[in-house]
């Protein structure tokens, strides 16, 4: 379960749901029926064993979510995958039809997911072998192969599936290799995106490799604004 803002909504629930199924949950505290359902929602997402996801979202203190559903009453919840809404409902439904709507999200595991549970790079190549696009499957063999060098054969896996934040950032890590932090040679390439592709495209790789969670990238991704514009 993830508590979801205006600001997270696009990578945790948009590029997420290219991955796995994603449910979101309009809520706000003065709501007893968002507060009866929210329960259970989190008891029956957490049965899926990771097939779905549930990102909770205050429509308080994120009026941007609520209005790009269009939301008029809550509690609201909305089923996503790759992108798009499959499935909604509205009101504090009984456990049981809430169960319902999160199983049609939540297909029996397939062999490939298995061998990609066990996360070695064995075990992801014969998952590829069965599902040559497993996205994670995919994402999880790239990374291993960035991590010993092998960005070539790393890059050729990942044009394989659709573009997510996390097949992005393994791409930008193959592209740009190992070595240092990335900060110093940022500062130096900031002086040069105006004008020079290559170095703004190096500049959003290191941008990547950051992620969203390093302090820094937020006043990046402001200087690299106001560099160009």
């Amino acid at each position: 379960m993830a508590d979801v803002n205006d600001a997270t909504f696009q990578h945790d629930v948009i590029d997420r749901s290219a991955e796995v199924a994603v449910v979101v949950d309009l809520w706000a505290a003065w709501c007893g029926p968002c507060l009866t359902l929210g329960p259970i929602l989190e008891r029956v997402v957490a049965e899926s064993d990771g097939r779905v996801e549930l990102a909770k979202v205050d429509v308080d203190a994120n009026p941007g979510v609520a209005n790009s559903f269009g939301v008029q009453s809550i509690p609201a919840v909305f089923a996503l995958k790759d992108g798009k809404v499959v499935d909604q409902f509205i009101g504090a439904l009984p456990e049981a039809q809430v169960r319902q709507f999160v199983e049609k999200l939540a297909p029996p595991r397939s062999p490939a997911d298995l061998l990609v549970d066990q996360g070695d790079e064995d075990s992801l190549r014969q998952a590829l072998v069965l599902q040559p696009d497993h996205a994670g499957g995919v994402v999880a063999l790239a990374q291993l192969l960035v991590e010993r060098g092998d960005a070539e054969e790393a890059l050729a896996l990942l044009a394989r599936i659709p573009e997510t934040s996390e097949s992005r950032r393994v791409a930008a890590m193959a592209r740009v290799g190992g070595g240092a932090d990335p900060g110093a040679e940022m500062d130096v390439l900031l002086e040069r995106v105006k004008d020079d592709a290559d170095a703004r495209r190096r500049f959003l790789d290191l941008l990547e490799v950051l992620g969203l969670d390093d302090p820094r990238t937020a006043d990046y991704r402001r200087s690299l604004t106001a560099r160009l514009y």
